[in-house]
Formats: C-alpha cells, sequence, structure tokens
C-alpha cells in the first residue's frame, strides 16, 4: 500500500527494494526556502542495519501491512522478552535488539502494542507514561519548594532521571516511557 512520506511514523515497516525497514524516528523538515523533506531513519528488519532516508513529503511509500495487536508482557528469560496475546492466550517471544531502549520500563502484566509481520514481532510500543518508585535521591533541601532546578535520582528500574527537589527517596513518580523524564508525582 503506497502512503504519502509525511504520513510515517516512528514504528511504521516501509519496503524498499523488496527489503522491510521499521521506522526508528520520522521527521517533517521545513526548510525556508526549497521543498518540505521528511527524514526517516530506518532499521532493516531481516540484518537490524540502519539507514537513513530523505523523501519529499508528497513522494509515495511502500508501506507493508503490519499487524498490530496489543499484547501483556509476562516475563523476560535467556530466549528474550515475553508477551501473550489476551485474546486467544498465544504466546511471543520477542529478541533484545526488538525492544531497545523500553526494556527498563516494561512491567509485568503490562498491555503494549506489538507489531507483527509474517509472525516475527517487529516492534513494541509501551504506553506513554509509567508509574515507578524513587529508590535513590538527595535528601530534600528545606525552603527549596518553588525552584525550578531539577536534581538526579535513580528509579526501581535503574534508570537514571531527574526530579524536582521535594520529592524524596520511596516516593512514587509518573515518568515518561519515551525519554525518561518526570512528569509529576503519583496519585496513588
Amino acid at each position: 500500500m503506497k502512503v504519502i512520506a509525511s504520513t510515517l511514523r516512528k514504528g511504521n515497516v516501509v519496503e524498499k527494494e523488496g527489503k522491510l525497514y521499521v521506522i526508528l524516528t520520522a521527521e517533517n523538515i521545513h526548510p525556508g526556502k526549497g521543498t518540505p523533506v521528511t527524514q526517516l531513519d530506518m532499521r532493516r528488519i531481516t540484518d537490524g542495519v540502519k539507514i537513513s532516508e530523505r523523501y519529499r513529503t508528497t513522494e509515495q511509500v511502500e508501506r507493508a501491512f503490519v499487524e498490530d495487536r496489543e499484547h501483556t508482557f509476562l516475563y523476560q528469560d535467556g530466549e528474550g522478552y515475553h508477551f501473550m496475546n489476551p485474546e486467544n492466550y498465544e504466546q511471543i517471544a520477542v529478541p533484545q535488539d526488538v525492544i531497545g531502549d523500553a526494556a527498563p520500563y516494561l512491567q509485568e502484566g503490562m498491555a503494549v502494542m506489538l507489531s507483527i509481520y509474517n509472525a516475527v514481532p517487529l516492534t513494541v510500543e509501551l504506553p506513554q507514561r509509567v508509574t515507578l518508585e524513587i529508590v535513590e535521591t538527595e535528601p530534600v533541601t528545606k525552603g527549596q519548594t518553588a525552584s525550578s532546578s531539577y536534581k538526579p535520582a535513580i528509579l526501581s528500574n535503574g534508570v537514571k532521571t531527574s526530579v524536582p527537589p521535594h520529592i524524596s527517596t520511596g516516593t512514587r513518580v509518573v515518568i515518561m516511557t519515551s525519554d525518561g523524564s518526570y512528569v509529576e508525582r503519583a496519585k496513588d
């Protein structure tokens, strides 16, 4: 199916010269002069080779039909990350290179969108936000409440982030899965 290049997003799968590529980043660039272009950073599914392509925003690109289904994360072992389809209870193992930077945010029982092409898992899309606990940070500084400065903290999944000065160890916080940034204190 042909689609306009500017409609492509992260996680879409395109076909180029008979090979499938998953889009890692898609950016529409509008220069002051000249034609707008779409910059795509892609990874070839068969061998993991990364390439960068530029298309005019109106150019047609062949998009592969990929099945997007909700799956539930079960566990991780030597084979990879195991997910279950909640409709038919089929399990699928997804390799580490497909999970990539999202691995620390996976939690048991988490619902994710899994893109599958010919029974091969291509991409995993996590929920936008997760709730995690702060396991290590500097102590709260008295009188430093409305300051815009952030302090370093380590989350329960081992990821480092920056939090406002009033957040202390043991506090549950909401984190963006895309970049690991602090959103707010959890409301539970």
